[in-house]
């Protein structure tokens, strides 16, 4: 055994002896493993490795697309806007404590705030009668101003005793309209003639021409005056504040219709005529 696992076995063969085959073994040699792939399949595995390489690619590409496309969609996308007061807040928030105008369809400025503040409350110390003067965009749940103008009413004042001298002053920006309503108190101070004409002029007429400062304003002197017993100041009407049209009449169409026909006429006549002459021209001096 010495001998045969000795190092001069294994590297030199003996000298005048046959080396015995080897018995087959079933363990894989390193010589096999360390063995060059055939063409076949060192090809198949040079398309696997590229076809994998590529496939890999295709990947990250993907994945970079969509990356980039979340990514410009969550930067163009607009920004939350603030939520805004709408007609149920109004309700729910109750009267004005100080200001007298609830101003939830922004279209105010801050001196109109300011001058029917101290317009209503020097006619509240003087008369004892409350005006509250409301803006909102749009009506969801009423019909129009009217209805919801006496929804406030009945929220705000739930019985005759609390609403008895207060007024509810409603413009509807969007409708272009407005109402006024109130207690019994209210309603005989100011008299179904200036109420009427408040919501028939001075808070429809102005709001159409997106004057809704003017309307309040003047609405709140007019509707001042009329409980102090003075002269109805009046309000603008539709016939003074109407627009003129930019719409061409029948007639004025008629007119431009037929110079158009005239120029297009003459145009087609040089286009088709001039040529032809000058064709005949050419030929006739052959």
């Amino acid at each position: 055994m010495e001998t045969l696992l000795s190092p001069s076995t294994l590297f030199t063969p003996l000298r005048g002896t046959t080396r015995r085959p080897a018995a087959k073994s079933t363990t894989i040699s390193c010589a096999a493993l360390k063995k060059p792939l055939s063409a076949s399949s060192s090809s198949s595995h040079g398309e696997y490795s590229g076809g994998a390489g590529r496939m890999s690619w295709m990947s990250f590409l993907h994945h970079g697309l969509a990356a980039a496309a979340l990514s410009l969609a969550i930067s163009l996308a607009p920004a939350p806007s603030p939520a805004l007061a709408s007609e149920f807040d109004v309700l729910n928030d109750g009267p004005p404590v100080d200001s007298y105008v609830v101003d939830d369809a922004g279209v105010l400025s801050r001196v109109t705030k300011s001058d029917v503040k101290r317009l209503a409350r020097d006619l509240e110390a003087r008369k004892n009668i409350r005006l509250n003067f409301i803006t909102v965009r749009k009506l969801t749940s009423k019909a129009d101003a009217f209805e919801y103008a006496d929804q406030v009413l009945e929220k705000w004042y739930p019985t005759i005793e609390e609403g008895n001298n207060k007024g509810i002053i409603v413009l509807v920006t969007s409708q272009k309209e407005g109402a006024v309503t109130g207690g019994p108190a209210f309603i005989k101070a100011v008299g179904d003639q200036i109420l009427d004409a408040t919501v028939s002029e001075n808070l429809p007429v102005l709001a159409t021409d997106e004057k809704y400062n003017e309307a309040i304003f003047s609405t709140a002197k007019r509707l001042a005056a009329a409980i102090d017993g003075l002269p109805d100041t009046g309000g603008p009407s539709f016939k003074e504040n109407k627009r003129e049209s930019n719409f061409k009449t029948k007639e004025e169409t008629e007119e431009k219709r037929g110079q158009f026909t005239l120029v297009v006429g003459g145009l087609l006549v040089i286009a088709f005529v001039v040529p032809m002459a000058q064709y005949y021209a050419y030929v006739s001096k052959k």
